[in-house]
């Protein structure tokens, strides 16, 4: 079948490769955020991947799949997109007056969330036999923004290996290097990845199960009553509070509670939760009540980390993401 589609590909025919390049579109789209953290960057990388295939499906000779042919021209459109700087430029926004001193500096100044409805499109290829990361915890927020500070070369040879499971030989070939210079990469990433990492704990609850469920409906109902010690009663002794785009991040159960009464629930104010999912991961939309309209205004998203049944880490983002999801910037009076 594949052969056969090569063929006419090769021969000028559009539908055919389309339908070559189309089966491999979506874990080619989460391949290149996991690079480049950002899901606008992954889209036009995978534009810039199709265009560059077709151009070069003449010169393809099946010595590997398509699949692995179209990983290898992804993989350095991301290198060269980020050794050119195209990407947004990593501007930390000051905390707004009145907030706490964050207690630890935050080193990931860009990233954005990655909507569960696109991953639940995703192909079940199995990995590699080298894979070392199962598919949940790869694309899980720490996971990603991890990533984000390891140099692009060895960012991409860890998620090749690592992540994809594809064979040394097959990761130097895409990268046009050797093998010796790949083993090299990954065991420094892998170094990197294992000190930027959380230490373990204990694991989430399954997706969509009750004990997940139970913790999502407590802090909706905490935030919407403005209930600062409910929110705080659901966290980890060690839970940290941190933004991408903010210079600091706020660690432990003490300076979160600080960041919260000063900041999000400062002079009474209320919410609405709108829940949704990213990378995995129990997210919300983030609405403030106006207290004379009833209508609720945007305030970015919150993505929540779980160990058991409490929260580990809360991520929040701003409104920029919430079109990704398809969340309004406005929602009408609740009554």
């Amino acid at each position: 079948m594949n052969s056969d589609l090569i063929a006419r590909a090769q021969a000028g025919d559009e539908e055919a490769f389309r339908r070559l390049a189309d089966r491999h579109q979506r874990e080619l789209h989460v391949h290149c955020y996991r690079i480049l953290g950002s899901i606008e960057d992954a889209e036009d990388q995978v534009q810039e991947t199709f265009l560059a295939a077709w151009h070069g499906i003449g010169g393809f000779e099946a010595r590997a799949s398509v699949r692995a042919w179209l990983f290898r021209i992804a993989t350095n459109r991301c290198l060269d997109a980020l050794r050119a700087a195209r990407r947004r430029p990593a501007v930390p926004v000051a905390p707004p007056p009145g907030l706490p001193e964050p207690t630890s500096s935050s080193e990931v100044f860009w990233l954005q969330p990655y909507p569960d409805v696109l991953l639940e499109e995703l192909p079940e290829p199995a990995p590699g036999p080298e894979a070392r990361y199962e598919a949940r915890e790869a694309i899980s927020l720490a996971f990603v923004s991890a990533l984000q500070l390891l140099p692009p070369r060895q960012r991409a040879v860890l998620v090749l290996r690592d992540v994809l499971g594809f064979r040394s030989r097959e990761v130097a070939a895409m990268l046009e290097s050797s093998e010796d210079s790949v083993a090299s990469a990954l065991k420094h990433a892998r170094a990197n990845l294992h000190r930027r990492l959380p230490s373990p704990a204990d694991p989430p609850p399954v997706p969509g199960s009750a004990a997940e469920q139970q913790v999502v409906e407590r802090l909706t109902r905490a935030y919407e009553t403005g209930d600062v010690d409910a929110v705080v009663a659901l966290l980890t002794d060690d839970v940290v509070f941190t933004a991408p785009l903010a210079p600091g991040a706020y660690e432990g159960r003490p300076a979160a509670g600080r960041f919260l009464r000063s900041g999000g629930f400062r002079d009474g104010r209320t919410y609405r939760l709108v829940a949704t999912r990213a990378n995995g991961q129990p997210a919300f939309g983030v609405y403030v009540r106006d207290p004379v309209t009833g209508l609720a205004h945007a305030s970015g998203m919150l993505v929540l980390t779980m160990a058991g049944s409490r929260i580990r880490a809360v991520t929040g983002f701003d409104n920029s993401v919430l079109p990704l999801f398809g969340l309004p910037r406005t929602l009408p009076g609740d009554g």
